[in-house]
Formats: C-alpha cells, structure tokens, sequence
C-alpha cells in the first residue's frame, strides 16, 4: 500500500509539473501584451519597458518559467493589475466562499444521489425507480444557468422565501449565510445528484445479482444489512470514482452558479479576472484549480484502493 500511494503521489507531481508549464505558456499565448495592460493603453514607451524589465517579461521564456517556478514554490503569486492586491490575499478572500459552496453542494448531491440510487436499484422497475430515473434525467438535461433563473423566479420573486442573491460570511451572519447559500447549493448540487444517482442505481443492480448477496440473502440475514452492508459497501468503488471524475464539472458549474447569484467566489474572480486581462490573477486561479483537480483525483485514488483491495494489490506488483 506504501508503494502504491508513493507512486500515485510521484504521478501527481508529474502531472503538477507539466500543468504549471501549460499555465505558463497559456498565459503567454493570449493576445495582447501584459506590460501594455498594465501601464494603460496611452502609457509612454519608456514606462511599458519599465514594467517589462520589473516583471522580467523582457527575459526569455525559459527564464521566465523558472523565476515563475520559484516564485511560486515560495508561496508569491504575484499582485493583481487591477489593484496591486497580493494575489494570495486575493485567493484568501475568494477561495473559502467556493470551498464553502462546493462542500455543500457535495453534501447534497452525495445525500440525494446515493439515497435515490440505492432506493431506484432496490424498487427496480417500481414507482421509486421510475421517480428516480426521471430525476436523473431532468438534472442531467437541465443546465446550471436555466436552473438557477427558474429558481430565483419561483423561491424568491414568486414565493420571496429566499434571497435572490448576495453573500454574507458565516462567521458575521450565520443564518443569513445560509439562508443566501440554499439556492445556489441546490442548483449546483442536484446537477451533480443526478450522475450519482445513476451511477449508484447501475452499480447496485449488479451487486444485487450477484452471486454473494444470493448467499448473504440465503443464510438469512436480513434486507437491510444485505443492501446496506454487503451492496452498497461494494458499489461505493463506482461512487468514489464517479466523484473524482465529476469534480471538474463542479468547478465549472460553481463559476456560473456564482455569477448567477452573485456570490464572489472563486468562479467570479476567474470571470472577472478573464474580462479585465489581470493575468496574475488568471495564473494564479488556473494553478490552485488544476492543483485542487489534482489533489483530489490522488486522494480519490487512495480511496479507491482501499476499498478495493485488489487495486492496492496490483500496484505493489507492477512496483
């Protein structure tokens, strides 16, 4: 298992290399000239040079990567155009609002996409299953965006039990936090449910039939601790996988679930960041999603493993 975990976190790094070189270049690659952004667009020729030379644009790309890598292994992203902000300071302030967010949109969508999975697997081919199928299907075909307007029309223009928009921290206004937060949650939650669900209706329909729960249900124990105990516990693999794979589709719908209710995210910043060409501040955001992509897939791999212990197995072998 040691092994197998050092070789998954040596991959990481790899990958983590070969993204920041990606990042760096991309950056580089988008129309326009920084050092012009930054000075202003009737700013003399002598200042753009001046900027170049202090953000070492005037260096060659190589040496540029490697004072980029430096930098940030040191935890210094640099400062936003827009308003010489520390981009760290920045990403302080952004990112525990889209962490916030994000686990509660997890919590929903783990909650209601298992339960309906399992609940769909179990009454196969019943009322249950029919709901939860046209559940699926419904949050699958139905984008954030139309779902977000349709909620704010129906829960906070028609019936006004819920703020259309707007954020306030947790820690200034607990119940005013989530009271502004049970929409956005909900939008970018049963999105994520839907796929869940499926994926756990599929996987416990072959766990059902197969040949060990047949022998669990002979010797007589009872439905709940065969569903609950011996299914589930093997269909949690395809669930777990499902959750790494699925996390780029969070991150995404967070951006537009934030522009929708206004929340000042992280996914606010990249769009914000993007129309104002602060990129510094699109570096910086790129970086820390591809790291927390990263990270997460290597801890979805551990998980894996342990559940299955013949993944953990073959990985010592092939080491």
């Amino acid at each position: 298992m040691t092994w197998f975990i050092l070789r998954r976190c040596g991959a990481a790094v790899m990958v983590l290399l070969l993204g920041s070189v990606l990042i760096f270049l991309g950056v580089r690659a988008l129309p326009g000239d920084p050092a012009v952004v930054m000075a202003g667009e009737d700013a003399s020729p002598a200042l753009v040079a001046a900027i170049r030379e202090e953000y070492g644009l005037d260096q060659p790309l190589p040496v540029q990567y490697v004072e980029y890598l430096r930098q940030t292994l040191s935890g210094n992203l640099g400062r936003s155009t827009q308003d010489q902000l520390p981009v760290t300071t920045i990403l302080a302030q952004r990112l525990p609002v889209t962490l916030e967010l994000t686990v509660l949109a997890m919590v929903v969508a783990i909650t209601v996409g298992v339960l309906a999975g399992v609940v769909a697997a179990v009454r196969r081919g019943r009322f249950a299953d029919y709901l939860a199928t046209g559940f699926g299907l419904a949050g699958l075909s139905v984008p954030h965006f139309w779902l977000g307007l349709l909620a704010i029309l129906l829960f906070s223009v028609t019936l006004r039990w819920l703020p259309a928009s707007g954020y306030v921290p947790f820690t200034e206004d607990p119940a005013g936090n989530l009271q502004r937060m049970v929409l956005p949650t909900l939008v970018l939650g049963m999105g994520f449910a839907a796929v869940l669900m499926r994926q756990t209706r599929s996987a416990m329909l072959g766990a059902l039939s197969a040949d060990y729960i047949r022998t669990a249900r002979s010797k007589g124990l009872a439905e709940r601790a065969v569903v609950g105990v011996h299914a589930l516990r093997n269909s949690l693999t395809t669930v777990v996988t499902v959750l790494g794979l699925q996390l780029g589709a969070l991150i995404s719908g967070a951006v537009v679930t934030e522009q929708i209710f206004v929340i000042p995210g992280f996914g606010k910043l990249t769009v914000d960041a993007v129309l104002t060409r602060n990129y510094p501040v699109i570096q910086a955001v790129v970086l820390v999603t591809v790291t927390a992509y990263v990270v997460i897939n290597l801890l979805v791999d551990i998980a894996y493993a342990l559940l299955n212990p013949r993944i953990r197995l073959s990985g010592a072998s092939h080491g």
